[in-house]
């Protein structure tokens, strides 16, 4: 099997496995935060957002530093496996204690305390589980990470209808999260045992220096990664109460729903990056380009349907209790754009062991975020947290996009491809809003069928106007041939 059918055939899995997991978790989101209110979900949101910020202590960097060095060499596995759950282990217990503390002195009440906590103890089993996903990636074995998920989605769902059934309150969600996380780990267990190797407890100390010292950089960027991603909802809470980090995350959800295309491909090609940023940079480079290239095709369309259909997607999928977070999904969605090409670009410098240059262009990027929200949240409330997160992460993608084009101008897309493909996406826009959606969409009451018709009608338009602009050539053609021959 050759590169380009591998990495299809990995992302066809996990592309398959979270079609599957994402139609459980809308329908959980749906269920969950129609059943809870925006204040309880507000609170639920809230111990997800602060676990978003400190539960990145836990894995302190090693998953990427595993699948990285794993996949160059498999004989790795066990020793990075055994030591890896001892590690998390530990960072875990830190982070509790961290937890703990700010929970504590920031003066919440009980049960906020209480749901904190269980969904802590939830994040550190889900760091568990992170290492054998870990393992799986570098053997690029994505069908057991995919069966993982998948459960992980169903049980979630299952366990939610139980509790509205029983009439149950915002505590007991979130003992679904630690219920479930639990249950798959011991998937894993079986899983790595019958497949790879027995999971067991070893402590190699010289081992823990090196692994420290090579992952700080990684656990840097992720902890300010997950500071300029979480911040904005424990910010809302403090300042603006549940209702609005209810309001708030449930645009932000959705956002987060629609990054599982960057995060599939990433995953699917790192190890490949990894192991070509060496030995043929022809290749890397091609794989590189093409894949911002991907990225850039399938985010412009995204950012404007949703822009365009905000408030229908709400009012299906929430409700009219949750309406003004229209109003947040409409600045949100433009993050897609920029987070797409961030994590693409961010495995890139991370293949060619740049790690630290994405640890200090994260610094900067979390720095304008925090300056940014305590500006605009107190002045314009969920609102200003939206248009933070939009200008922190077009930052990011500045920093390293330029960084990358200093280095190796042939791995980054070129200005051309850039303006050609925003301008397909604003004129598919103009064509659509002026013939489609202000004539036939506008007098139609059925939301499902107005944002399942604007989909395929758009996407037609942005199509042919990616070939008019020449932004699709005969080498696409000829790559999605090789994928499926």
């Amino acid at each position: 099997m050759n590169t380009v059918q591998r990495i299809a055939k990995n992302m066809t899995v996990l592309f398959l496995a979270r079609i599957v997991s994402m139609l459980f978790g809308f329908f959980y989101l749906m269920y969950t935060a129609r059943y809870l209110g925006p204040a309880n979900y507000g609170i639920l949101a809230f111990a997800l957002a602060l676990n978003g910020i400190f539960g990145v202590i836990t894995n302190f960097g090693l998953d990427p530093l595993t699948v990285r060095e794993v996949a160059r060499n498999k004989s790795l596995a066990r020793k990075y496996l055994t030591n890896g759950l001892v590690l998390k282990l530990l960072f875990g217990a830190l982070t509790f204690l961290i937890v703990l503390t700010v929970v504590v002195l920031l003066g919440y009440p009980e049960i906020t305390r209480k749901v904190v906590y269980i969904i802590t103890l939830s994040t550190i089993v889900g760091g568990l589980n992170s290492l054998f996903n870990d393992i799986y990636q570098a053997f690029e074995r994505m069908e057991f990470m995919s069966i993982g998920q998948i459960l992980q989605s169903a049980l979630s769902l299952v366990f939610a209808i139980i509790a509205i059934k029983l009439g149950l309150n915002v505590v007991y969600f979130a003992m679904i999260y630690l219920s479930v996380n639990l249950i798959v780990l011991g998937y894993h267990v079986v899983v790595a045992t019958w497949k790879f190797l027995r999971p067991k407890i070893e402590v190699d100390l010289n081992f823990w220096r090196s692994v420290v010292r090579e992952a700080w950089p990684f656990a840097l960027t992720s902890v300010l990664v997950s500071v300029y991603y979480w911040i904005d909802s424990v910010m809302l809470s403090y300042m603006k109460g549940n209702e609005v980090v209810g309001w708030y995350n449930a645009a932000y959800r959705l956002i987060l729903v629609t990054l599982i295309v960057p995060q599939i491909y990433s995953v699917s090609i790192f190890p490949r990056l990894s192991r070509y940023s060496a030995s043929k940079k022809f290749t890397f480079d091609y794989l590189s380009r093409n894949s911002l290239r991907y990225m850039l095709i399938l985010s412009v369309p995204i950012a404007i349907l949703i822009t365009i259909l905000s408030n229908d997607i709400v009012l299906l999928i929430y409700g009219e209790e949750y309406y003004p977070s229209s109003l947040a999904l409409k600045v949100l969605v433009w993050t897609i754009v920029f987070a797409y090409l961030n994590s693409m670009l961010y495995h890139i410098l991370s293949a060619m062991r740049y790690q630290r240059i994405i640890s200090k262009i994260s610094a900067v990027g979390t720095f304008i975020n925090l300056i940014l929200n305590l500006l605009l949240i107190p002045a314009y409330s969920f609102l200003g947290a939206g248009i933070a997160t939009v200008i922190t992460e077009f930052s990011i993608t500045l920093g390293m996009g330029v960084f990358i084009k200093k280095i190796n101008g042939n791995a980054v897309i070129t200005a051309k491809e850039l303006l050609g493909t925003v301008m397909a996406g604003f004129l598919s826009f103009l064509v659509f809003f002026a013939i489609v959606w202000k004539t036939l969409l506008k007098i139609h009451e059925n939301l499902f069928f107005k944002i399942l018709i604007s989909i395929l009608l758009f996407s037609l338009c942005y199509f042919i106007f990616l070939l008019i602009f020449k932004i699709i050539d005969k080498e696409d053609v000829k790559l999605v041939k090789r994928i499926f021959s």
